[in-house]
């Protein structure tokens, strides 16, 4: 790997900082009886999640899209955002490796696809979010990944330059969609990894 002149560092959020892991939702919400892997490509690979993850309607109308369009009742869309949420459990080493990136003095942001409330959770649930210098989620700016505006946005918002940046994500179509537009990026399978590529690239953390 190149070696780069990186002061900063890009976190994706789902499955790089928190699980994210439909499987697992909706077998909390509808049982074990039922064939997850279809169920969960309906709900979250389908317009309604895209449109809340590009910030086009609140959750509120997502569960009553859910229940007219897929005939859910309420109860299982309630259960369903539950374990949305409830499910999104920090992975180990994550926290670490951005507070010791962040005290080596390199800056680091999110870029993550996600919900105004699940991000509202998370910022009121976990430690991490207030160690970003900043942030774009999906929903803010309504686009998603892998679409170049996305990271152009971040590069923008926070004036950095895409040849001293490095993105980590566990999607390798996000990664690459970073590397179209100059960025570094780093397929991200756990924290040790993570750190081991991170210096390979150059950083001292």
């Amino acid at each position: 790997m190149e070696r780069k002149n990186i002061r900063n560092v890009v976190f994706d959020v789902g499955n790089v900082i928190v699980r994210w892991s439909p499987l697992e939702i909706v077998r909390l919400t509808f049982g074990n009886k039922i064939e997850h892997e279809s169920i969960a490509r309906e709900i979250f690979q389908n317009d309604i999640w895209m449109d809340l993850n590009k910030g086009l309607m609140t959750e509120d109308e997502a569960q009553k899209r859910y229940q007219t369009e897929m005939g859910f009742s309420p109860d299982i869309t309630n259960k369903l955002f539950y374990y949305v949420k409830q499910s999104l459990i920090p992975l180990f080493g994550s926290y670490e490796l951005i507070q010791r990136v962040k005290q080596a003095g390199y800056g680091v942001y999110a870029l993550t696809d996600n919900v105004h409330e699940i991000v509202a959770f998370l910022k009121e649930t976990q430690d991490f979010w207030p160690l970003f210098d900043g942030e774009i989620v999906s929903a803010e700016v309504g686009l998603l990944k892998p679409q170049p505006e996305i990271y152009q946005a971040l590069l923008t918002r926070y004036d950095l330059n895409a040849a001293e940046t490095v993105f980590l994500d566990d999607m390798p179509h996000n990664v690459k969609g970073a590397q179209d537009v100059g960025i570094a990026a780093i397929q991200f399978e756990n924290a040790e990894q993570a750190k081991s590529e991170l210096k390979q690239l150059g950083l001292l953390f």
